[in-house]
């Protein structure tokens, strides 16, 4: 899967998003993509996706929180996969650790953002060490993607950085249905093949917390997630 680095400045918004979607279409419909879901999700077109500025900056966080509060309003438990893609073409970072700082400084910014009368999904927990800790936003549980041109997982080389927003509930209702082993092996399978080698942050939810693996980065030994639950 090769990535071209588009660093392109738009003079039209609009022309810039057709081309940055059109590209992601094209990066997940690849044939060595190995995530069946995201596969299905961009097939059917069950997504949602939208361009911001610069990934961790203020105004992105004002955005996409306004975004993603419509994108869970507009499904609150929805039978089919859906995925929210924010994308974030400016300024990108250089390398998987500026971007993983950028990234937990982005879902910071947009926690902050949240509307505080609405409690964390009470399926996961909100500390990042704990093993159930998931991303949660207008009380809706997010397990996040975090794609970009540097990352070392072939998987998440995407043009420009991204995070894909995908529902933990989705994932309960494969398990009710007897599917989700069956796809997560099927997955992994596919990634081992594509890379040489399984992601070593991968793991089951609840045996370590997930934001081992919102960045992609392996996480050295001791690793300190960033984010902060605020309180009232």
């Amino acid at each position: 899967m090769s990535v071209v680095r588009a660093r392109e400045t738009w003079r039209d918004p609009a022309v810039r998003d057709r081309t940055i979607e059109d590209a992601f279409r094209r990066f997940v419909k690849d044939p060595r993509f190995p995530c069946l879901a995201g596969k299905g999700v961009v097939g059917s077109g069950n997504y949602v996706l939208r361009v911001y500025g610069s990934l961790g900056a203020t105004l992105s966080a004002e955005r996409l929180a306004e975004d993603l509060a419509r994108f869970k309003a507009g499904a609150r438990r929805p039978s089919r996969f859906r995925t929210f893609v924010a994308v974030f073409p400016d300024d990108p970072p250089a390398g998987e650790a500026e971007f993983e700082r950028r990234l937990w400084l982005q879902l910071q910014r947009l926690h902050e953002r949240d509307d505080p009368s609405i409690p964390w999904d009470p399926a996961v927990s909100d500390d990042p060490d704990n093993p159930r800790f998931a991303f949660s936003f207008r009380g809706r549980a997010y397990f996040v993607v975090g794609m970009h041109p540097d990352s070392s997982r072939i998987a998440r080389r995407f043009s420009w950085p991204a995070l894909a927003f995908n529902p933990h509930d989705q994932f309960e209702t494969l398990r009710a249905a007897g599917h989700f082993e069956r796809l997560r092996q099927a997955i992994r399978r596919r990634d081992s093949a594509l890379q040489g080698a399984i992601n070593p942050n991968l793991s089951d939810f609840g045996e370590r917390s997930e934001a081992l693996q919102y960045s992609g980065r392996r996480t050295e030994s001791g690793w300190k997630c960033p984010f902060h639950r605020r309180r009232a």
